[in-house]
């Protein structure tokens, strides 16, 4: 199955395509890995919860936003996947498929959900989830059969405990009242924003799990602010950041800088480049700030008496300014305070140290409900930053990990203490099952 969905994916069923051992094998992870691993997930919490897919549903309606945007999405991809289908273009419904695994449902849904599977009992918010995932799976089961019949309809028996086939059911249909366009393009928004300020905490080197304070949005659009303000909570969860300010003028704050596009002014204009190049280059940052509005809602520009500027005439970017670094992508442009306060590096250790908390329980074997007693050693500048951490944050170290007790030591390791990888320094922590 990942042979036959990497060739028809790649390319069309009647075009040359250079057989690549090391494609197949990526397909085979990014695609089937990342689907097996979801599934994985489902089926651990939906075991350890005792869910019956069979149940009375959450009505959609009544579920979370994040639910209703993924079954919307799924819906959507329902109807462009039987549409190219029908169009015997099979190349273009497998990359809608897989892109809807990966980036959707694995790296957005999955991953902004998690915290809602792990609560004890299977109270109406988690039960929405399983119903939503479950709904997920089946249907993408369902569409990827023609590609992958083998693993497809494995994976529909498991979700479904059909003692039949995947292949002797219809496609399914889209539910086109469950489509929420609005929604779906709020999302997209937040990922978009999200990406970006990934990649500003990536080109200094700040982990994920270290709080920032604030994000500063330039608003050009209501249409934007009003976006990314109802997708305010999951933006700054999803990057780690304290607070999202929108604000109406840049200047003095984020410097733009413009670049005409010659390859589309030079078909309209020709000998006239070196003239509006140089008229490109006197713009000042209000009439920079204008030109990126007008970008932003479609429309064209007047630069100087006779020059017609479109949307695609010209790229706008944002430089960085002192303790903040900014990018821009299209309608948006985003500015991010980089300064760590003591209080935030506080907090960042006791993020760092769930994460190695947790990675000892899932190798020491300790079921998902067991409750733990842990001790952290270290010496030096170590200790006095883990200390911080636990007298600040221990309460929700310990709700995170199911600790029943946690404590810092700076004594040598007891016997049973694991090392683990914290920057130069030694730190051991020891952790063992509450009885």
């Amino acid at each position: 199955d990942p042979v036959r969905w990497y060739m028809l994916t790649n390319a069309q069923p009647w075009d040359n395509l250079r057989y690549d051992e090391a494609g197949v094998d990526e397909v085979r992870r990014k695609f089937f890995g990342t689907l097996y691993n979801t599934y994985s997930f489902f089926a651990l919490y939906a075991n350890v919860d005792g869910y019956e897919p069979s149940g009375e549903k959450v009505p959609v309606a009544e579920r979370p936003e994040m639910d209703r945007w993924i079954v919307s999405l799924l819906n959507t991809l329902i109807l462009k996947v039987r549409a190219a289908y029908e169009d015997y273009d099979v190349t273009l419904a497998g990359r809608l498929i897989q892109d809807f695994v990966c980036d959707n449902v694995s790296n957005w849904y999955v991953r902004l959900c998690r915290k809602r599977f792990w609560g004890g009992g299977l109270t109406q918010d988690k039960k929405a989830a399983y119903d939503t995932l479950h709904e997920v799976l089946v249907k993408v089961a369902m569409l990827s059969a023609p590609i992958a019949p083998f693993y497809m309809d494995r994976l529909w028996t498991d979700l479904t405990g059909d003692e039949g086939s995947v292949h002797f059911t219809l496609m399914p249909e889209a539910d086109t009242s469950l489509i929420d366009s609005t929604l779906e393009e709020t999302m997209s928004l937040a990922q978009t924003a999200s990406s970006m300020v990934h990649a500003l905490r990536k080109k200094v080197g700040i982990s994920v799990k270290q709080p920032l304070a604030k994000m500063l949005v330039p608003v050009i659009s209501d249409t934007l602010k009003e976006r990314l303000d109802a997708a305010r909570k999951i933006i700054l969860s999803e990057v780690n950041v304290k607070e999202m300010e929108f604000i109406a003028d840049t200047l003095g704050i984020i410097t733009l800088r413009i670049k005409p596009n010659f390859k589309t002014l030079g078909k309209v204009y020709g000998q006239r480049m070196k003239e509006i190049a140089a008229a490109f280059a006197a713009l000042g940052q209000a009439e920079i700030a204008a030109l990126q509005a007008a970008q932003v809602r479609g429309e064209d520009f007047t630069l100087g008496a006779d020059v017609l500027l479109t949307p695609e005439d010209y790229v706008i970017t944002s430089e960085d300014m002192p303790g903040w670094l900014v990018t821009s992508q299209g309608q948006l442009t985003v500015a991010l305070d980089v300064e760590i306060t003591p209080e935030l590096r506080a907090e960042g250790t006791a993020r760092e140290l769930i994460a190695r908390i947790q990675n000892l329980r899932k190798d020491s074997g300790f079921e998902v409900t067991d409750r733990i007693n842990a001790t952290v050693y270290a010496d030096g500048q170590a200790f006095d930053g883990l200390k911080a951490a636990v007298d600040g944050f221990g309460d929700h170290i310990k709700t995170q990990t199911l600790c029943l007790s946690l404590s810092i030591e700076s004594a040598p390791a007891a016997e049973g203490a694991v090392s683990i990888d914290w920057d130069d320094a030694d730190v051991r922590i020891r952790i063992s099952k509450a009885i």
